[in-house]
C-alpha cells in the first residue's frame, strides 16, 4: 500500500500548551491539520513514580517530508521533557482529503 499521510498523536499538560503547539504547526506548514481532543487520564511511570495526570491529546496530520522538521518543532516547543510522538502510516482514505493536505504541506514540488 502507498502511504499517504501521517497521523502523529502526542499529548500536551494544558488546553492552552495543546492549542499553542496545535497552532504554530499549522502554521509553519508541518501539519495540514492538528485535532485537539477532550481531556485525558494519563497514567505512565516518570521519575521512578506512578503519576496520574489529565492531559490534552493533539491528533496532527502530516507527510514523511515535514516528519524530520516536525520532530525539530517538537524539541523546541512541546511542553514536556520528553514528549510521547507516535507516527502512524495512513494508507488509505479520501483522496481529495490527501491532495487538500499535500497542497499545504509542500506548495512547491518537492
Amino acid at each position: 500500500m502507498t502511504e499517504k499521510l501521517l497521523v502523529v498523536l502526542t499529548t500536551c499538560e494544558s488546553r492552552a500548551n495543546a492549542e499553542q503547539l496545535a497552532g504554530l504547526l499549522v502554521e509553519q506548514r508541518l501539519a495540514a491539520c492538528v485535532s485537539v481532543g477532550a481531556d485525558v487520564l494519563s497514567i505512565y511511570p516518570w521519575e521512578g513514580r506512578v503519576n496520574t495526570e489529565t492531559e490534552v491529546p493533539l491528533m496532527i496530520k502530516t507527510c514523511r517530508e515535514r516528519l524530520d522538521a516536525l520532530k525539530m518543532a517538537f524539541a523546541d516547543h512541546h511542553p514536556y521533557d520528553v514528549p510521547e510522538m507516535l507516527v502512524l502510516p495512513v494508507t488509505d482514505g479520501l483522496d481529495a482529503y490527501f491532495r487538500w493536505a499535500r497542497d499545504w504541506l509542500n506548495p512547491e514540488p518537492l
